[in-house]
């Protein structure tokens, strides 16, 4: 009878062994470990308890048993927190066997991560906020990790979109699940002030609210009229602030605050206007400044008393090490008039204003080292020469990091090639507006805060790395986790695990597997990494289309068709490269188990009239959007939502005039041309497209014209403009598009082009 209603041993394979980062060391033993109501939690030390504490409510709140916390282990069946000394600052060594689990640790931290790592080993429903009917087991396991980096970052910016504490909190959390330490709180900046200073009370009660403009694109709002109510923003009290760093150190991570100076500080200038150059009123901006000639006047002492009252409440609030000044895109056009700026050149006898920054980054340097913390900055802080305390944040590129490496500063290394999680991460045309850019999953995960050009002694100074999420295309808390996950696990692994340890194919197993977790918590995480891409080749001569067929995992199940059929388990699974020769209708994506896990991609390919066709530029296109040239707008090939894939011809303030020569007189009925608009990058859709035929290119007749006026549009679109006419013969077209010119913030337009079909 006790054979009946024994339950079998669960057996565990490696495959199931799907931990994000992936430790340093692990060895998959025989057997298993079962929670159930008589595990006993233990723990020496009041705040590994109250670590433990958290963990048995969590379980309680999904199994419905509560895991008791005690001070000694009992003679079986426990999981136990142990200190050992000798281990790494921030490693953990974790020992499960049937009896009892052991975690091992020199610091708190270890432990948070080693309890981590048994989350991750527990069923996904442990992330569950509701009962589950479960068995909760582990795999017996020995797994000896620790960090490769000791800064392991993510940046959130709530000046550009204010965000509740409630969220900061989620993103904490997760955070930990990755083993992430460091949360940069980007509090400051132009578009809102969002941290409360007794002292100043107007930087909350003026600066923390904009006027609302968010029915226009981040670079299409004009500045609001002095005096317009402002309702747009928020803040944090003091009380919340000192409520998120404890909620932050309980999970093993410092929050560093980021005060900007002296630029991207209009939300301050605007509360306080005394403390710039021109002492003049301005209202907070509700979108894009640019260029930033708002900022901190240098030559005031006003503005370094107003700054280091400011950062002594900062300091006060938050005990990190490190306290962030950002440092970046100063425009000094007005230091260059100011009186009080020239005066500081002389007395300090600085040669321009290159060095007045200097002289402003190393007085702010010395006073926040006066109280025992490290400045840290954005890499133009380099300009003009470096504070000597100083650490910094390589942005634009990893130059910065090498240089101040190379001068035996601390770097924390985070391009925005690789860590800047406002660019897209898929396909433009299925993605949410984004700034711009490209920054898939396998891109992330590529990152190495360690330059090839770096000698050993400068990779000592490099700390780590982070990505970093700008918020102006970032107007809620679900785009914001749309954008972090999960590209902040690729980031977590590339941060701490070994590089001879990381694989992108047996990494994109397991994140497939923290998939179902994220599904579980809720999280709103971006699926980007399923969609399915293409790499076309057109080879006019033959009249063919080459269509290769992609996307982020390895060895993916594909399927497709070309006559725009709907896709399912029976369709044409992609094994080689695509050929088309005719108006084709194609639908692809990523199946697993026969089931469809990705987007549908659908792509047309118009072999029409002017395909390949010779075409004469009355006005030539940019230098900088070419196309594929002379074929750009001939050559089946669509462009995309971004600018930057090689198939847009751009005209910047000009009209698009072409004549297209079709070799023999020929009918059509219709033109379309597509076009793209993105305010906030200046890119306009046409004002109007006139049609214009001729037998001999003499003389030209319009047979059609559209018009279209000017909307204001915060989002990316594309458009076709089809234009229908009275059948039509004639040996050539002309068409002309006529471009905005100018548009409401000023500066010139761009009018984008990807292709003219003529039927």
């Amino acid at each position: 009878m006790f054979g009946c209603t024994t339950k079998k041993e669960k057996k565990f394979t490696e495959e199931e062994i799907n931990i994000i980062p992936k430790p340093v060391f692990t060895e998959l033993h025989k057997g298993s470990f079962s929670f159930n109501g008589n595990t006993k939690l233990v723990a020496s030390t009041k705040n590994e308890q109250k670590l433990l504490a958290s963990f048995s409510q969590k379980f309680k709140q999904v199994s419905g048993v509560k895991l008791a916390v005690v001070a000694s282990a009992p003679s079986s069946n426990f999981l136990q927190f142990k200190i050992v000394d000798s281990l790494p600052y921030e490693g953990y060594n974790l020992v499960i066997n049937s009896n009892h689990i052991t975690v091992s640790a020199k610091t708190y931290s270890g432990f948070v991560y080693g309890l981590e790592t048994i989350k991750q080993l527990l069923p996904a429903s442990i992330e569950s906020a509701n009962f589950v009917q479960k068995e909760w087991v582990v795999p017996a396991i020995e797994i000896k990790d620790n960090p490769r980096f000791k800064w392991r970052g993510l940046m959130l910016d709530v000046s550009r979109h204010f965000f509740e504490v409630d969220y900061i909190k989620k993103t904490l959390d997760r955070m930990a699940m990755l083993k992430m330490n460091t949360f940069h709180w980007h509090l400051v900046d132009d578009q809102g002030w969002r941290i409360e200073i007794k002292k100043y009370p107007k930087l909350t009660s003026v600066g923390g609210y904009r006027v609302n403009q968010e029915d226009k694109g981040w670079n299409a709002r004009p500045n609001a009229p002095l005096g317009t109510k402002a309702t747009y923003g928020g803040f944090y009290t003091q009380e919340q602030i000192k409520e998120v760093v404890a909620y932050a150190k309980e999970r093993g991570i410092t929050v560093v605050p980021e005060i900007e100076m002296p630029a991207h500080v209009s939300s301050a200038i605007a509360a306080y206007p005394e403390f710039s150059c021109l002492g003049e009123q301005i209202m907070v901006p509700s979108g894009g400044v640019w260029p930033i000639t708002d900022i901190y006047c240098a030559g005031k002492e006003e503005t370094f008393t107003f700054l280091e009252d400011v950062l002594t409440e900062v300091m006060e609030l938050f005990p990190s090490k490190y306290i962030h000044i950002g440092g970046d895109e100063a425009t000094k056009t007005n230091w260059k008039t100011c009186t009080h700026c020239t005066s500081r050149l002389q007395t300090e006898d600085l040669a321009n204003v290159d060095e007045l920054q200097s002289y402003f980054i190393k007085r702010i340097e010395r006073f926040i080292s006066s109280k025992n913390r490290v400045l840290i900055g954005w890499d133009e802080i380099l300009e003009g020469g470096l504070a000597p305390g100083a650490t910094v944040m390589s942005w634009r590129g990893v130059k910065g990091g090498l240089e101040a490496s190379a001068e035996g500063h601390n770097v924390v290394m985070t391009p925005g090639t690789h860590c800047y999680f406002d660019h897209y991460q898929g396909n433009q045309d299925q993605e949410p507006l984004a700034f711009g850019g490209y920054t898939p999953l396998s891109k992330v995960y590529e990152f190495n805060p360690v330059v090839d050009k770096m000698t050993p002694e400068q990779e000592k100074h490099v700390l780590g790395g982070q990505a970093n999420l700008w918020a102006e295309y970032i107007p809620t808390e679900q785009q914001s986790e749309y954008m972090i996950f999960p590209r902040l696990a690729a980031m977590s692994e590339a941060l701490w695990t070994p590089t001879t340890h990381k694989n992108w194919a047996n990494f994109s197993g397991r994140v497939k597997e923290l998939f179902k977790r994220y599904d579980v918590m809720g999280v709103n995480y971006a699926k980007s990494a399923y969609q399915v891409t293409t790499d076309t080749k057109v080879d006019i001569e033959k009249g063919e289309l080459s269509i290769l067929l992609k996307n982020e995992f390895p060895d993916s199940d594909i399927r497709y068709s070309v006559d725009g059929s709907l896709l399912s388990q029976s369709s044409s699974q992609y094994q080689n490269t695509i050929q088309l020769n005719k108006t084709a209708t194609l639908k692809a994506a990523m199946f697993k188990n026969n089931k469809q896990v990705g987007p549908t991609l659908t792509k047309e390919f118009n072999y029409h009239n002017a395909v390949g066709k010779y075409v004469v530029y009355n006005t030539k296109y940019h230098k900088n959007y070419q196309g594929e040239q002379q074929l750009g707008l001939v050559n089946v090939l669509r462009g995309s939502k971004n600018f930057h894939d090689g198939q847009w011809q751009g005209w910047l303030g000009n009209n698009m005039d072409v004549v297209i020569d079709f070799d023999v007189e020929t009918a059509f009925s219709a033109v379309t041309v597509g076009t793209l608009e993105n305010q906030s990058s200046g890119i306009y859709f046409p004002l109007k497209i006139e049609v214009f035929t001729s037998e001999h290119r003499k003389k030209f007749t319009k047979v059609a014209e559209v018009t279209r006026p000017f909307k204001v549009s915060n989002a990316s679109e594309l458009k076709d403009f089809k234009i229908n006419f009275k059948p039509t013969k004639a040996r050539y077209i002309k068409v002309v598009v006529t471009n905005l010119k100018s548009p409401p913030n000023g500066g010139g337009a761009w009018l984008f082009v990807d292709e003219i079909i003529v039927e």
